[in-house]
């Protein structure tokens, strides 16, 4: 309940404190006294807005509301503790919650002492308190909320509470196979992509080091006919022609051994140009085995220009980042890592009949809780009725009829989070008239009084402990 509010520097009110004894509490007074002034603190407390340009008082810095509320019933508590996560109260101290409003126009908002946000505010207000002005949208004129409503008439807030967390656990279920589906024709695709590389490279079958070794051995066959042509010229001036490098290295070793003879100092050189003679012998035989052993072999350029363009095509595919001495290196790292996903991806098994098995247990147990649950609220819906329409009569209802319409149970894959019903309250205000959905109900004395009955009646099982009428006698009448 609210057991205290305190309003300071707010519109006209420098600093008011009210307090509240539990029961009835009724501000009356002339208008323009101040009374709206209340009601509109505590609106502004609980996240409404109000109209900032004249909510500070003039001269003040900024205004400020505080209300101290207790809290009793354990569904409440819970729900305040859900709505402020990272402040929960603690059940021994009351729930403090500020506002202030600062002259320029910002506000801030907090809840024992903690910094929070105005929708945090006002989901706590839902909870505490239920503000009633003749034709505000109110928490009973909302279908969702009457269903609650009832529920808590019904005594089965344990059992509702049961359907919404099975009803979750089989959502999530059914989102799960929806993702497994998904993801396993993902990895079926991906899957088929890898192997199909896989077996691309394979079919190549490229080795570490065979692109240079093909690339030096394609440019010997392709300039084959000069190289011959050039080394058999070279091998015919060091040896072949007369008056050949070895034929006159020969004759100066020759003249270089026979002054030796007369100066023995000349002995070195001599021994140097023989060297030399043998060495460039050797080179020249070298160079007659060379021309004698290679041949032009058209069909072997072929292969080997083949062989090079199915390997650069498969290095441009997946050769990226290779090294530049080997590209093909690259290649083969790739074929490892895509074996490695390959058998990754051949490992995820889903067995979906397990999960479909889950799926239909979990919406069985759901459909036999839905349907009696469904019953409770039938049950419960007759004995409304009658109460309702008799508090009527002492508002001078005397003809209005109500009705509660459960609309037959959905199937499990229709039903929401609240069950398999969906509920409609009815009211036909006066006799002949046909019943009008109570969001419907255009008199705002009809309205404010049928809002009265249901709150007199409903009051313990909406779990609102504060309920604030805001001239809840207009249109009502003064005989009443």
């Amino acid at each position: 309940m609210l057991r205290e509010l305190h309003i300071s520097n707010l519109a006209v009110i420098e600093d008011v404190v009210v307090e509240f004894e539990e029961g009835l509490n009724c501000f009356t007074g002339q208008t323009g006294a101040g009374k709206s002034l209340i009601l509109g603190a505590l609106e502004i407390l609980l996240g409404g807005r109000g109209r900032r340009g004249d909510m500070v008082r003039s001269g003040a810095d900024e205004a400020r509301v505080t209300g101290v509320f207790e809290i009793r019933d354990e569904w409440v508590r819970e729900q305040v503790e859900t709505a402020i996560d990272d402040a929960p109260p603690d059940p021994d101290e009351p729930l403090l919650i500020t506002r202030r409003i600062a002259a320029g126009g910002r506000s801030s908002v907090s809840i024992n002492g903690r910094p929070a946000t105005s929708t945090m505010a006002r989901a706590v207000g839902q909870v505490l308190v239920d503000i009633h002005g003749q034709h505000d949208q109110q928490f009973l004129l909302t279908p969702a909320n009457q269903l609650s409503v009832l529920d808590g008439f019904a005594d089965c807030d344990a059992m509702r509470r049961r359907f919404t967390a099975t009803h979750r656990a089989l959502r999530d279920l059914e989102s799960r196979r929806a993702s497994l589906v998904e993801s396993s024709d993902l990895r079926r695709q991906q899957l088929e992509l890898y192997e199909f590389q896989a077996q691309e490279i394979d079919d190549v079958d490229p080795q570490a080091g065979e692109l240079a070794e093909l690339q030096a051995r394609h440019r010997v066959l392709a300039n084959l006919k000069r190289i011959r042509h050039d080394v058999g010229r070279i091998h015919e001036s060091l040896h072949e022609s007369e008056g050949s490098v070895v034929d006159r290295l020969q004759l100066i070793c020759q003249m270089l051994q026979e002054m030796s003879e007369l100066d023995e100092s000349l002995s070195g050189s001599c021994e140097q140009v023989r060297v030399a003679t043998l060495s460039l012998q050797e080179n020249a035989y070298e160079l007659r085995r060379y021309m004698d052993g290679v041949d032009l072999d058209p069909g072997e350029l072929d292969e080997i220009e083949q062989r090079l363009n199915v390997l650069n095509r498969l290095i441009s595919k997946y050769g990226e980042g290779g090294g530049a001495d080997d590209p093909a290196a690259s290649v083969l790292a790739h074929r490892d890592t895509i074996q490695d996903e390959i058998e990754r991806l051949r490992g995820q098994t889903v067995d979906r009949d397990e999960l479909d098995g889950q799926i239909a247990e979990l919406a069985a147990g759901l459909e036999a809780l839905g349907a009696e649950l469904s019953e409770k609220r039938h049950e419960a819906a007759l004995r409304l009725v009658p109460l309702v329409e008799a508090e009527l009569k002492e508002l001078g209802m005397s003809d209005a009829r109500l009705a509660i319409e459960l609309e037959p149970p959905s199937p499990i894959a229709q039903a929401g989070a609240s069950g398999l019903d969906r509920l409609e309250i009815l009211v036909a205000p006066n006799a002949g008239q046909p019943a009008r959905p109570l969001r419907k109900i255009a008199s705002g004395g009809e309205l404010s009084r049928i809002m009265l009955a249901l709150k007199s009646i409903l009051a313990g099982a909406d779990r609102i402990s504060v309920l604030v009428f805001d001239e809840i006698d207009a249109n009502i009448g003064g005989r009443l």
